[in-house]
């Protein structure tokens, strides 16, 4: 894949195609269409009762695009349980060239001043599509996905797409969907409009998290 711009990455996502490389070191992108679509119901979006427990007791300072190369490099990096990695040199410039447009954000988990955790994705429309994400603490990207979820409810998304319905992803609710079931929920979020960057305060964390179902 050659000559592929951030709108071009845009048009691509609106008909519900993504780019992967094979590997880290892979210059080679290829177009990714499953025929079967991992999504996160966000309001049916379940919070193991553990999880919940680290959530409210803020062990983690959680931000917002203070530091998306940081977030998209560590997920492009070797890390527990992943040696290797389908974010490549020309994804990280793609994406990041996005977050300067304001398409693409990421949610960073941060522990005494350290980077420990977070994740990315694209808006478009009410449609937030997840990339990837990473920890070096326990349980730091699952804070981050939680918080993430939390803001894209607030905003006004309608559909978070994973991409891949994960074993790690099972704990939180993922389901799958055909293709054509997912074109059409990408259809009508993309009709709509929401905000990501709506601040979500403690007080609507605590209450996002009341009305959450959860799982042991």
């Amino acid at each position: 894949m050659s000559g592929l711009t951030p709108e071009i990455l845009l048009r691509a996502y609106a008909v519900g195609l993504f780019p992967m490389a094979e590997r880290r070191d892979d210059p080679t992108l290829y177009w990714i269409d499953p025929e079967k679509r991992g999504i996160l119901p966000l309001e049916k979006f379940h919070i193991p009762r553990r999880l919940r427990r680290t959530v409210r007791r803020n062990v983690f300072d959680v931000r917002f695009n203070t530091d998306f190369d940081g977030v998209i490099r560590a997920c492009a990096a070797p890390g527990y349980g992943r040696n290797e990695s389908w974010i490549n040199d020309e994804i990280i410039s793609l994406y990041t060239d996005l977050h300067e447009l304001g398409r693409a954000h990421c949610v960073e988990a941060w522990l005494d001043g350290t980077l420990v955790g977070g994740l990315y994705g694209v808006a478009l429309g009410a449609a937030f599509f997840g990339e990837s994400m990473f920890s070096t603490e326990s349980d730091a990207s699952k804070v981050a996905l939680v918080h993430l979820v939390g803001r894209l409810r607030k905003g006004g998304f309608k559909l978070l797409d994973t991409q891949f319905a994960t074993e790690h992803l099972t704990q939180f609710g993922v389901v799958e969907l055909p293709r054509s079931g997912f074109r059409q929920m990408l259809s009508t979020a993309l009709d709509g409009s929401a905000t990501f960057e709506t601040e979500l305060t403690q007080p609507e964390l605590d209450k996002f998290l009341q009305s959450t179902t959860q799982t042991s």
